[in-house]
């Protein structure tokens, strides 16, 4: 159920993220105990190109204030590392003789978040030098790259700054049935409950 901050207007949950992003609680990890600090900052997915311009945004308007912020785009990266591995042109090629599942398989294969996504974010990670991690593109890599897997990977090397997931869909917390991500509000994409709802972050 949506309260408080998520249900205003995206200039007002804009204005909530650039005051939590900016202060000085959030960027020490401070109230979340130990667990790890990730956010997940979900958004209708008809907002997507409003909330990508506020990304933009936000990473200025935070530079400005001297915060650092490094954005990993999931399907850039998934793009990045099919050229690399030389696949790109194949699946591109293939696609139409392809079965749907195979080519599934195929990409889910070669972007493998424990083997290969999760260790080019370390290296970009540090690469930059940064005080929050953006995780975007998130709707364009489903159902290739699922993001629970993303976060599970990623807890072991994202642990000295606040990460935080721009979700085109609903992050549901409930203490009876636990939390799950429902990409585009429809698909249940896996429980996931070590991450905190930013519209649920006091600055």
């Amino acid at each position: 159920m949506k309260t408080g901050v998520e249900t205003k207007s995206i200039q007002e949950r804009s204005s909530h993220l650039l005051r939590l992003f900016s202060s000085a609680r959030f960027l020490k990890k401070e109230g979340i105990g130990n667990e790890v600090p990730f956010f997940i900052c979900p958004f209708p997915s008809y907002e997507l190109v409003e909330m990508q311009k506020i990304q933009k945004q936000l990473v200025n308007q935070l530079s400005y204030s001297g915060i650092t912020v490094l954005e990993v785009n999931l399907y850039d990266m998934a793009l990045e590392i099919l050229k690399e591995r030389e696949i790109l042109e194949i699946v591109f090629e293939k696609e139409l003789e392809y079965h749907k599942d195979e080519l599934l398989e195929l990409l889910q294969n070669v972007l493998d978040p424990e083997q290969e996504l999760v260790p080019l974010i370390s290296k970009k990670m540090a690469g930059k030098e940064h005080q929050i991690l953006f995780i975007t593109g998130v709707g364009e890599v489903y159902p290739y790259i699922r993001s629970h897997n993303v976060l599970n990977n990623l807890q072991s090397v994202a642990k000295e700054g606040p990460t935080v997931m721009f979700f085109p869909g609903a992050y549901t917390q409930c203490s009876f049935s636990g939390s799950s991500l429902e990409l585009f509000g429809r698909l249940k994409d896996d429980k996931y409950y070590r991450a905190f709802n930013v519209y649920h972050c006091d600055a």
